[in-house]
């Protein structure tokens, strides 16, 4: 999608996301572009003359003409704008936008070369502050937030993760559980998958929030609110967790993928859904794709990592042989010169030699499944 930005008319947006990221320069345009990866629910604006040709494929918005006449659209529709942009012109920009604290967005500023990140606006109620820490540990900045007390020193439930790419699951309780840590409530969080340096502050963590080995070991601890990291689906019995809980799906899952050339977008997502449901995993923690080289121009493999963002790894057959098979394949062999793809590319993406799901043939796709174990993590096969 393409916006003018012309006087006179307030410019039509594309809202997905909670926050919208903004730049200008060639090198915001690439600080963007990859902090974008990490903020799955932040929708990504910059000027056209900067296209890379990907944009509708990933659903970036770009503009032509002053950013001024585009702020207007943002501060109505997002909860937090991320503008790579110089700090004075910033401050000018959004001058006659601020209304009131308890209603404006929260606003970050990034310098160009992603070196700082100040917290501009709304740094408590709209939560700027929180937003600066979290993209400053995205892009290995220095966080500069200028409020004499700062906010919570708490876990932020919106952000949670964010950096790492973890998503939720649902959005529906964010808000209570989110009232649950502000107001010092007993917190759990479980955490079976994904990364563990999501506690970056050089104190412990609050003494109201603990964390506990198992879901039903916290339902046990009837606590206010829960915080639960995890790439399965639950159980029936696990789900009342959930009365007052966020589910945040981790980035853990990688597929090892084979196909038959000319294999349809809509035959390989079928497989993968299916496959994930018979496994009891989420489709929003998968992170990855990987196969061998011959594939990676396979269309339908391409348009499905495209579809749900996901990355696209591919290996030569010579790597592939490196790592142990537990079926190897002769046949494979006589036409890819690798003894098999799904299952080492699964093993060689991931780093991981224990499968969820060593190899699958469904029609013409073939599939493997691994998850990214993580040290002290918790994964379930």
């Amino acid at each position: 999608m393409s916006i003018l930005l012309e006087g006179g008319n307030r410019p039509t947006i594309n809202q997905h996301g909670t926050y919208a990221i903004v730049a200008i320069t060639k090198h915001g345009v690439e600080l963007a572009r990859n902090l974008s990866n990490s903020f799955q629910h932040a929708d990504l604006y910059y000027m056209k003359k900067f296209e890379k040709g990907d944009e509708e494929a990933r659903d970036i918005q770009l503009f032509e003409g002053s950013v001024r006449l585009l702020l207007p659209s943002l501060f109505q529709a997002y909860k937090g704008i991320i503008l790579i942009i110089s700090l004075g012109a910033v401050v000018r920009m959004i001058a006659p936008l601020l209304k009131d604290k308890k209603t404006d967005p929260g606003v970050v500023v990034i310098d160009d070369k992603g070196e700082n990140v100040i917290s501009v606006l709304s740094g408590h109620l709209g939560g700027a502050n929180e937003l600066t820490r979290e993209v400053a540990a995205a892009l290995g900045a220095r966080p500069i937030i200028t409020t004499a007390s700062d906010v919570q020193k708490t876990i932020p439930v919106d952000l949670f993760g964010k950096r790492f790419g973890w998503v939720w699951d649902s959005a529906e309780k964010l808000t209570p559980v989110s009232a649950s840590v502000v107001n010092e409530e007993k917190i759990a969080v479980v955490q079976e998958s994904g990364e563990k340096e999501w506690w970056d502050y050089d104190r412990p963590l609050p003494e109201n929030i603990q964390t506990y080995a198992s879901i039903q070991e916290a339902l046990k601890a009837k606590t206010a609110a829960a915080l639960v990291i995890t790439h399965r689906h639950l159980t029936e019995q696990e789900k009342p967790i959930l009365a007052n809980g966020v589910l945040y799906r981790p980035k853990v899952i990688v597929l090892g993928m084979g196909c038959n050339r000319g294999t349809s977008m809509q035959e390989i997502e079928s497989v993968i859904q299916e496959t994930l449901d018979e496994l009891g995993f989420s489709i929003k923690s998968v992170k990855a794709i990987s196969t061998i080289d011959l594939k990676k121009d396979e269309e339908g493999l391409l348009e499905t990592a495209a579809k749900y963002g996901w990355e696209f790894v591919y290996y030569t057959p010579e790597q592939l042989n490196m790592i142990e098979m537990e079926h190897p394949s002769e046949t494979v062999y006589k036409y890819t010169g690798a003894y098999g793809v799904s299952e080492p590319a699964a093993r060689l993406c991931s780093g991981t030699q224990k499968l969820a799901l060593v190899k699958k043939k469904s029609g013409n796709v073939t599939i493997s499944v691994a998850v990214i174990s993580h040290d002290g993590g918790k994964e379930h096969d």
